[in-house]
């Protein structure tokens, strides 16, 4: 008897703090209300907020470092001395990427597979995102995936991004263009 009554207390407080947890997790990463997909939507939901926090200490850590007023880009690893060149211009390596860091925004491109992985970390400008892609789209890119996260007026846009045939620019061109989408006025070097 006394069995069936802690199995039961179990149940309630498992049922009680998957609730706390559910109504702490925006619904958008809770697809069905089961056990499995609330626990997998918080794991979810705090990746995210690791990387936002990863991406913030990051760049609190380069403004106390050296405060830059432009845009600069960064190569993040050094082009490898041999291998066959991909059709984005660059060797093939495990993680090739670059940087363009600015007081605007911080903007970070890898190469993954056949695609490229693009994080861009800035203060919430309205209309920014639709800028971003537009700069994309005309560089031959296609965006296959977009996750946007945001904490207080800091935002996070991480692109999976597949390369177009057209496309012949570096990691470091790339970021630049994207850093370049944050400043007005400014004409595009690359357009088709």
């Amino acid at each position: 008897m006394s069995h069936i009554a802690v199995e039961r207390n179990r149940r309630r407080q498992m049922n009680e703090h998957l609730k706390v947890l559910r109504s702490l997790t925006p619904c958008f990463y809770i697809k069905r209300g089961d056990q499995a997909s609330i626990i997998g939507g918080v794991i979810e939901f705090i990746k995210e907020l690791h990387q936002v926090l990863q991406a913030l200490e990051s760049k609190k850590q380069r403004k106390s470092l050296s405060p830059s007023p432009g845009p600069s880009p960064r190569p993040v690893l050094q082009t490898p001395q041999s291998g066959d060149q991909n059709p984005f211009g660059i060797l093939n390596s495990k993680e090739l990427g670059a940087c363009c860091n600015s007081s605007v925004a911080d903007v970070e491109a890898k190469i993954s597979g056949s695609n490229v992985i693009l994080k861009v970390i800035a203060r919430r400008i309205p209309g920014q995102i639709v800028k971003i892609i537009s700069v994309l789209e005309k560089l031959s890119f296609e965006v296959l995936h977009l996750n946007i996260s945001s904490m207080e007026d800091t935002v996070l846009y991480s692109f999976v991004i597949k390369i177009g045939l057209e496309c012949r620019l570096s990691l470091e061109e790339l970021a630049l263009e994207v850093q370049q989408s944050f400043f007005p006025d400014v004409v595009y070097s690359h357009e088709m």
